[in-house]
């Protein structure tokens, strides 16, 4: 029984070595660019090795955007929940994938996005069922923010979730691309001058 425990213990430490040399390459080179082969090659492992646990490269790519998804939530939406509604759990998620988007890690919403921006699979699908449900979450976030009086009554939080999003884009393209080490620091600035654009005269918070 204890071998049986211990042979599960290390599949799954394997997939989860997998699943985070994929990610590091997807967020590197892309998710078109991760194989089963190359995956197996960074961690020392056989190629079959790979495939028993994680069966095709689809699959990894799937594992790859659940992680992703894992550690985006965990980073930038639960640490807003602990704060009070509207403006500073707004703040709070824009900043934090402001700092995400702006370092090594990046954004595989926003690179995906380009990546399967004229093309019809599952991939693009999925990628685009993320980013909605992320701009969902901002929406809402926007309309507490109403609720609470914070931002002026003739807020239009399809707007303004719209602006937001092109800071992250407007991030992505410096950071990234241009590799600007100030692209952060320019990115806060612009965030901060929209926001104060709707906060409500009555909101000092």
């Amino acid at each position: 029984m204890e071998t049986v425990i211990t042979r599960t213990a290390k599949s799954e430490l394997t997939l989860a070595a997998i699943v985070d040399t994929a990610l590091e390459m997807a967020q590197n080179e892309g998710l078109e660019a991760l194989s089963l082969g190359e995956v197996a090659k960074r961690l020392g492992i056989s190629k079959s090795g790979v495939f028993s646990r994680v069966g095709s490269r689809e699959a990894l790519q799937q594992a790859v955007l659940d992680e992703f998804d894992r550690r985006f939530v965990e980073e930038i939406f639960k640490p807003a929940m602990v704060l009070p509604r509207g403006l500073p759990r707004l703040n709070s998620m824009i900043r934090s994938w402001l700092r995400r988007t702006s370092n090594e890690v990046g954004c595989l919403y926003i690179a995906g996005a380009f990546e399967y921006d004229d093309v019809d699979n599952p991939m693009r699908d999925r990628i685009k069922k993320n980013i909605m449900q992320w701009r969902g979450m901002l929406h809402r976030t926007v309309e507490q923010a109403l609720e609470e009086g914070q931002l002026r009554p003739d807020t239009d939080p399809e707007q303004l979730v719209f602006e937001l999003y092109c800071l992250m884009v407007g991030l992505m393209h410096d950071a990234r691309f241009l590799r600007d080490p100030k692209a952060l620091e320019r990115v806060q600035t612009a965030y901060d001058r929209l926001i104060s654009t709707y906060r409500s005269f009555n909101y000092h918070g």
